[in-house]
């Protein structure tokens, strides 16, 4: 497995990094991570959502999805982040978070706005894939397809996955619910996938990857 695709065609201060964007509370901690931690200026943001099941997403990120007060400008060894993002960046980018999930905004849309504020000089786009198939295969695809560097999604743990991890041997996808999402590409995605569970409001996250198991970074 490779844990980033760095050919010829990318030079080694510019990725693609895709995060999977949905009006949940995981997707919310998903998008904080990688906005306060993993994103650099020089990388590409695609925000990609897959269409393919309804539900209710009212108030879903507007008292969760909150960057934190100050984001750190410095990087460290476990967080390749170097963000300058202002104070009053950080301000204008929580008020707008917390207009998401409500009247009839694109949620999507709202995101976008969200990365733009909080890191400006990255190249942000959205993308909505509709699919008749599996979620996971689709996401797999399309990174292929975009020849993405790093896959972030958010996680939601379980009892079980908190203690044993998210490994599943011969996990299959095909005709089987049984198998979370995340869990699916952390094991099989051709570059580095992140899987993000956030700790409350300040707790940090619990991070997943194929070599890192519940590892906690303090937010």
């Amino acid at each position: 497995m490779e844990e980033g695709r760095r050919g010829s065609s990318s030079t080694p201060q510019s990725r693609k990094i895709m995060v999977i964007a949905d009006p949940t509370r995981e997707s919310a901690a998903a998008l904080q991570y990688a906005l306060s931690h993993a994103v650099l200026e020089q990388d590409e943001l695609i925000l990609v959502h897959i269409e393919n099941s309804g539900g209710s997403w009212k108030n879903a990120f507007s008292s969760f999805l909150r960057l934190p007060s100050s984001i750190s400008s410095s990087s460290s060894g476990s967080s390749p982040a170097s963000n300058g993002t202002t104070t009053a960046s950080n301000a204008a980018a929580n008020a707008l978070a917390s207009e998401i999930g409500q009247g009839d905004g694109n949620f999507l849309e709202q995101m976008k706005r969200i990365c733009e504020i909080a890191q400006p000089k990255v190249r942000v786009h959205t993308e909505c894939i509709a699919i008749d198939g599996v979620k996971a295969t689709a996401i797999l695809l399309h990174g292929d397809k975009l020849g993405v560097d790093v896959i972030i999604i958010g996680q939601r743990r379980t009892i079980s996955s908190s203690l044993l991890g998210t490994r599943r041997p011969g996990g299959s996808l095909r005709g089987s619910k049984g198998v979370d999402t995340a869990e699916y590409l952390i094991e099989n995605s051709k570059c580095t996938c992140v899987g993000v569970t956030k700790k409350g409001q300040n707790g940090g996250y619990v991070l997943n990857t194929k070599t890192h198991k519940n590892f906690w970074l303090l937010a």
